[in-house]
């Protein structure tokens, strides 16, 4: 495993992170693995060398952050591993159970070290841009989250370009803490991010942890182009669960997951099509060609990779020494297809 700095912070983090989304309750979600399924996943990744760790509090509605803190409280010592969570998606039925409000962020994130099991957190993120707050009123929240000792850095998530500088233009005129990474949409069929958001932190010295990492499965190379029924309508972040909008065949998420649908169509197979070209020449895994892709671009620190399957990790890992020249990215990108922003919900 390699290790990079997160940004232009002295923080190092392994070049794979482990997304916990996976991890938790199929209550939530069915393809979502229970405490006892989950176990193995983060024993894998510490004996990778995997030091990096994301998880949310909406994620199986809190059980993720408890599943992802007993685990690596067993399996490493706390100074050894980064843990990022994030907040604002809503954890209750409540007009204050959501959101970036000073009210709400600071009950969030003691609910999220309670369920950690810690006293802190590396990285506290805002999940995505609340419209229905002052940008100030947060920033002036996570920094008195930074001040408490509660968390020690502070991320982003998907927004525009504007938003994101207003933000860091705030913190640095008031002395607050600066977000330090951002978590954004990013992957060899979804490459709008190129346009600004990318050079903006690059200039600006953040670090980026793309999610999405393989089109939600799509560059694995396992799903059909005829698979993609119409698109549905948009109901929320994570879409509906199964109908309308999900894939036909392949695994239970794939069955279920009509976020996808809502990310990506049949366009997107000229460019998974490619990736599958070169896997095969290469004799690895098209998803090993999809990460290697992402390590390859500028300013990308380390992927969230969420895995279901034991093999779906090792492959992670094994992307990392993976070299492709420039004639293979230039092959990877030449099909590539504008989108509108997706992403941002």
């Amino acid at each position: 495993m390699d290790y990079v700095n997160l940004g232009t912070t002295g923080l190092k983090v392994s070049r794979v992170c482990l997304g916990c989304m996976s991890y938790g309750t199929p209550k939530w979600r069915e393809w979502v693995l229970d405490e006892d399924a989950s176990r193995p996943f983060f024993r894998r990744a510490v004996e990778h060398g995997i030091t990096f760790f994301d998880t949310a509090d909406m994620y199986s509605l809190g059980a993720s952050e408890e599943v992802t803190g007993r685990a690596l409280k067993e399996l490493a010592p706390r100074d050894q591993v980064v843990i990022a969570t994030k907040a604002f998606y809503p954890m209750g039925k409540g007009p204050n159970d959501g959101g970036l409000s000073r009210k709400h962020l600071f009950h969030a994130i003691d609910s999220s070290l309670k369920r950690l099991g810690a006293d802190y957190v590396d990285l506290y993120q805002i999940h995505r841009w609340d419209y229905s707050t002052p940008i100030e009123e947060t920033l002036r929240a996570l920094d008195d989250i930074v001040r408490a000792g509660k968390a020690r850095y502070i991320g982003a998530s998907s927004m525009f370009v504007h938003q994101f500088a207003k933000a860091l233009h705030l913190s640095e005129t008031s002395g607050w803490a600066r977000f330090v990474s951002m978590q954004n949409h990013y992957n060899l069929v979804y490459r709008e991010e190129e346009r600004e958001m990318i050079p903006f932190c690059r200039e600006q010295g953040v670090g980026l942890i793309p999610w999405s990492p393989l089109a939600r499965g799509l560059l694995a190379g396992t799903r059909r182009r005829e698979d993609l029924p119409p698109a549905p309508r948009r109901n929320g972040r994570f879409g509906t669960s199964g109908g309308v909008g999900a894939f036909e065949g392949g695994t239970s998420r794939a069955r279920s997951d009509a976020f996808s649908r809502e990310l990506y169509s049949q366009q997107d197979f000229d460019v998974v099509e490619r990736c599958v070209e070169l896997a095969a020449r290469r004799g690895v895994s098209a998803a090993q060609i999809g990460l290697a892709w992402l390590l390859h671009k500028p300013g990308v620190t380390a992927p969230i990779v969420g895995a279901t399957k034991i093999e779906q990790l090792d492959e992670a890992v094994g992307a990392v020494a993976i070299r492709l020249d420039a004639d293979e990215m230039r092959q990877l990108e030449e099909p590539y297809r504008p989108h509108p922003v997706l992403g941002h919900e």
